[in-house]
């Protein structure tokens, strides 16, 4: 069976070794293990189900979080020359949906979203047809985003057959030991096990940067956009921010573009696009941006707020330097930033009142959508509160909803606590993911001490390289073989 891994490596994928933990986590899918992996941004997680399809009999399922996410995958895997994978997603119009239907069994690799698998036509469908394996991409998702934001994502357990069911693979980059726990138990995974790697990217370095005004902050992001140079990502916490700094920055000659859920899907894959292909070098965006934008030499990430989590923090600066070359991560905070960060994280959570108005509404056979248009519930609202409502009484709804705005608030106070203490960044982040640091490099963190320009000239000097060397040599380093 090693001889086949190695073969279908090179053969399928053009490589003659695994990258680490790759062949641990391919060989415990093939002994038909429930399996939980942590790889770092960048080291290979799609191979890991992406080769045993072409050593299992049957259909690799891939339920995932974002269309970004999926088309970029399938794209990935068409570009190698396979013809037998398909997204299923909103993009497919209603025609093209049961047209697919009649046929998806033909499929090797069937991408598909959370909700898109809980319409009744596609669940039965699936499970009348041959799996070999189920895989839940980013799964840190279904535990930080299906409380409260995307319930879809605890349904999946629901859909999965009890009896006979193939394989489950969780991939994810970041995952605490509760959000580990979650993901087993919500995906109902048999002693899941379990392949971490560690989270530590030495070249990403990370600076936290106390501003006095949101100006002040403005003008020493421009100063480092401008001093450092890309490709990058400015995250921020609204669509008007991304908007507004997008404007800002244009009209200083950045080639930058705004991306956020409130585009049109079409606009946001064309700024993706563009981002990819360096057509513009930067990119202002909410959280809505990053998963599956696989571009090696991200330089820089930049954050104006304090994330909702240290995993959120991880995902999001794990986009940067996935080339290997040095990378820097930088926040930038006023001391008032953490009651924002609340703000922006709890505002549209559900309160009492709201668990109580939508149950008796509910009770008088009110459609959840007229609460939407007179402004009593937000959709937001509406998605957490039909998901629970059919699960627990009214009471253990208002009370998990309470603990749950707790967590919310202390993980941002850890994110602040973390970046503005005097104690090594790279060490706490790593810690939150129960793991030790085993080497702090040169240039840590600014606690450790920071040379920007040391960053910078590196930087230049791997470009100047890369364009003096033939481009067969070129090639190798930015996609190496492990």
């Amino acid at each position: 069976m090693t001889e086949n891994l190695f073969k279908v490596l090179h053969d399928k994928f053009g490589y003659q070794s695994f990258r680490e933990g790759q062949q641990e986590i391919i060989q415990s899918i093939l002994n038909k293990e429930d399996v939980i992996a942590i790889l770092p941004t960048g080291m290979g997680k799609s191979l890991c189900y992406q080769l045993p399809g072409y050593l299992l009999p049957h259909t690799i399922l891939i339920v995932s979080p974002l269309l970004s996410l999926m088309q970029d995958q399938v794209e990935q895997l068409k570009k190698m020359g396979e013809k037998r994978v398909v997204a299923f997603n909103s993009f497919l119009t209603p025609v093209e949906k049961q047209q697919l239907l009649q046929q998806i069994e033909f499929y090797k690799f069937v991408f598909l979203s959370p909700e898109m698998l809980m319409q009744d036509q596609v669940k039965a469908k699936l499970q009348s047809m041959k799996i070999s394996l189920i895989v839940a991409d980013e799964a840190h998702c279904i535990s930080q985003w299906g409380y409260d934001f995307r319930p879809d994502y605890l349904r999946v357990g629901e859909w999965l057959p009890k009896e006979n069911r193939p394989p489950i693979l969780a991939l994810t980059a970041t995952a605490t030991e509760d959000v580990m726990n979650d993901i087993g138990n919500q995906l109902k995974m048999k002693q899941p096990t379990q392949h971490i790697q560690s989270l530590d990217r030495p070249n990403i370095r990370y600076a936290a940067v106390e501003v006095t005004s949101a100006d002040n902050r403005f003008e020493l992001m421009l100063k480092q956009i401008e001093e450092y140079s890309g490709p990058g990502i400015i995250y921020t916490q609204s669509r008007k921010k991304a908007n507004d700094y997008a404007k800002k920055l244009s009209e200083k000659g950045i080639r930058i573009a705004a991306y956020h859920a409130g585009m049109e899907q079409v606009d946001r894959m064309f700024v993706q696009q563009q981002f990819l292909q360096n057509e513009i070098e930067w990119v202002c965006a909410t959280n809505a941006f990053g998963m599956g934008v696989h571009k090696e030499d991200v330089r820089q990430v930049i954050h104006d707020h304090f994330p909702s989590s240290m995993a959120n923090y991880a995902q999001e600066v794990g986009r940067a330097g996935r080339d290997g070359a040095d990378s820097l991560a930088t926040l930038f905070y006023t001391e008032n930033d953490e009651n924002l960060s609340i703000f922006v994280a709890t505002n549209d959570f559900p309160e009492e009142f709201h668990v109580k108005l939508f149950d008796e509404e509910s009770k008088r056979g009110m459609n959840a959508n007229q609460l939407v248009e007179q402004g009593l519930l937000t959709e937001n609202h509406v998605r957490i509160l039909s998901y629970w409502s059919q699960r627990k009484t009214i009471d253990d709804t208002i009370s998990m909803l309470q603990r749950l705005k707790q967590q919310k608030m202390q993980q941002i106070h850890q994110v602040k606590e973390i970046l503005t203490n005097l104690i090594c960044i790279r060490q706490q982040i790593v810690q939150v993911f129960g793991q030790e640091l085993s080497e702090r490099p040169t240039n840590c963190c600014s606690k450790c001490g920071l040379s920007i320009d040391e960053l910078v000239n590196s930087s230049n000097e791997r470009s100047k390289q890369m364009i003096l060397r033939p481009w067969a040599e070129r090639l190798s380093l930015l996609f190496p073989s492990n």
